[in-house]
């Protein structure tokens, strides 16, 4: 016949325990839950950034087949004050003629800027020549 009860080396686990337990898990999780935040406001950065490299691109690839003496390639900053709105972005170029030896190339460079947790920025560069 079987006892009925169980030898004192075989107990359950204790309330007590079992409170401890949890808070431990709990602890664990609320470590856990405070990284999801964190991991948005990259991800939104990321788009931001993404989308602001692709308007500087669009806007080098938009230089391809300019001529030289283009006015859009007048030396200078384009739009020569303030910024071509896009959004949440804004958009400009700045050109400038390289010196000597390499005279025959213009410079351009894009930058696209935005605000988010600060100001932001990327830029892209291109080369024009003669």
């Amino acid at each position: 016949m079987l006892p009925l009860s169980a030898p004192r080396s075989e107990r359950g686990t204790s309330l007590a325990e079992l409170m401890v337990a949890l808070v431990v898990l709990s602890i664990g999780l609320l470590a856990v839950a405070q990284l999801f935040p964190a991991g948005s406001r990259g991800q939104v950065q990321d788009r931001m950034l993404t989308a602001a490299s692709y308007y500087a691109q669009e806007k080098i690839e938009g230089f391809v087949n300019v001529p030289w003496s283009d006015t859009k390639l007048d030396v200078g900053r384009h739009p020569a004050s303030g910024t071509e709105n896009l959004g949440a972005w804004q958009r400009y170029y700045d050109v400038a003629i390289l010196d000597p030896p390499l005279d025959n190339l213009k410079k351009i460079t894009v930058t696209v800027t935005w605000t988010f947790q600060g100001q932001r920025s990327a830029t892209a560069t291109t080369y024009v020549r003669r």
